[in-house]
């Protein structure tokens, strides 16, 4: 009977590495939480604090084109160790801040620590895991994501801005201490032509008696992927690149499109003026609960819809409720003679909804995909624009959201997002690929086929 090894090294391995994804989450929507806080007892205006999202979105966007080297440079372990270094000085600068430079700063700061996470973080996963693992767990980026989002929105509103950053400095610090003892990727040791640790390595993460003949067909796929000369000339020239290219471009831009980086950003701010039952820390907490819930359980299902046909569902489900929810906005502002008190509960029960969709293939993909689209010799700089893109993306959604609720009304975002998420719908069935249970080597095949031959591709 052949030795099918061990999942569990695979599954542990995500864990830790995806540790700093919950720091991403709780710097990112820190502000939701606390925006009213800095308002009230820092003196800055709720103009200048609605600024705060953006210059996260600019850390990121700026410094992705200038850290496409180091997963390369320094290894892809030794570069998800470094990202700590920002996050752990994000929570610093947090505890001392009293005014809007200060709070600037560390904005930035954990911007630039997302630009680094996002470089190397798609890649390890791609690189340490098997096609099965890969299928499934490797959505730990996500997962930790989601819990990130969770636990700020939990813990940030009952306590204090300094304790909050207390309790989740230590975060950073746990991961350096953990995983710092797990392996580094067996492509990065192969492309560095040292076998004998890309062996153990690989040893480790499929415990298996014989990895001889997994380690000489990786060799194999290694060795043709870095031959490739991979400039930044090639990223747009060969087919297969630019088709990898465009995919993880769009994938990430219909994930952002349907405003996901809004709720998570505002969602405070949005329950304020649902004007339901329950508070806005109550609201956030089911919000944020829920979307931690549902992204867990899809991802477990993702290898049973396919990539493709669950970005395609998903997208059509969040244009709905988007929609919903923009006609909800709209009578509830500007046709007073409606009586919508029966439905005040319909925005939550909206979202939540919204949720499910998202979670199906928007919320999933984005991470899931950057790791298995490119080649060897270009994947370092191929994320790096698609992470300066993203930044780009999630700069133009919070600055539209900030703008149109506030000159037009809230309805106007949501049916912005609706249209835009729309159009990802349509052109999804060109442009996104089908990856599921295939090897990174039988992708990269995949994409340099004709395109005759090969109809998921656009």
């Amino acid at each position: 009977m052949e030795d099918a090894g061990r999942e569990w090294p695979q599954i542990l391995t995500i864990v830790f590495a995806c540790i700093p994804g919950i720091s991403s989450a709780l710097i990112l929507t820190w502000t939701s939480v606390f925006l009213p806080v800095i308002t009230s007892d820092y003196g800055i205006s709720e103009d200048e604090a609605n600024m705060l999202p953006i210059v996260t979105s600019l850390g990121c966007m700026i410094p992705a084109l200038f850290f496409y080297k180091l997963p390369d440079l320094m290894g892809r372990k030794y570069t998800l160790l470094l990202l700590n270094v920002p996050q752990a000085t994000y929570w610093l600068f947090t505890i001392f801040a009293k005014d809007m430079y200060s709070l600037c700063v560390a904005r930035f700061l954990g911007g630039l620590a997302d630009a680094i996470m996002y470089s190397a973080l798609p890649i390890y996963l791609g690189e340490v895991t098997t096609p099965k693992i890969r299928g499934s767990w490797g959505n730990g980026q996500t997962f930790s994501f989601n819990a990130g989002f969770f636990l700020i929105s939990t813990i940030g509103s009952y306590v204090s801005i300094q304790n909050t950053a207390y309790i989740f400095i230590t975060l950073p610090i746990f991961c350096i201490i953990a995983f710092s003892w797990l392996p580094e990727s067996p492509y990065y040791y192969l492309m560095k032509n040292k076998e004998q640790k890309a062996r153990d390595s690989l040893k480790w993460l499929l415990r298996k008696e014989n990895i001889e003949p997994d380690f000489q067909q990786l060799r194999k796929d290694v060795e043709r992927q870095i031959s490739e000369t991979g400039t930044w000339a090639d990223l747009f020239k060969i087919k297969s690149n630019r088709r990898a290219l465009i995919a993880c471009v769009f994938i990430r831009w219909g994930q952002q499109c349907a405003g996901i980086a809004v709720f998570e950003g505002y969602f405070r701010t949005i329950f304020e003026k649902t004007e339901t039952a329950l508070s806005p820390e109550v609201s956030a907490i089911i919000f944020s609960g829920w979307l931690w819930v549902v992204m867990t359980i899809f991802s477990f299902f993702l290898d049973t819809f396919g990539r493709r046909k669950s970005f395609i569902f998903s997208s059509l489900g969040c244009v709905i409720t988007l929609a919903a929810e923009a006609i909800y906005f709209y009578i509830d502002e500007f046709r007073r003679d409606m009586d919508l008190t029966s439905v005040k509960w319909f925005p939550i029960v909206g979202l939540l909804f919204y949720l499910i969709f998202y979670a199906v293939g928007l919320g999933i993909l984005p991470s899931l995909m950057a790791g298995e689209l490119f080649s060897a010799s270009i994947k370092t700089k191929a994320l790096s624009f698609a992470n300066f893109m993203m930044g780009l993306i999630v700069f133009a959604e919070t600055y539209t959201f900030k703008s149109l609720s506030s000159l037009v009304g809230l309805y106007a975002p949501f049916a912005v997002f609706a249209i835009a998420t729309f159009i990802c719908f349509i052109l999804a069935f060109y442009i996104v690929p089908e990856t599921k249970g295939k090897t990174l080597e039988e992708i990269q095949q995949d994409l340099k086929a004709s395109k005759k031959n090969n109809k998921t591709f656009y």
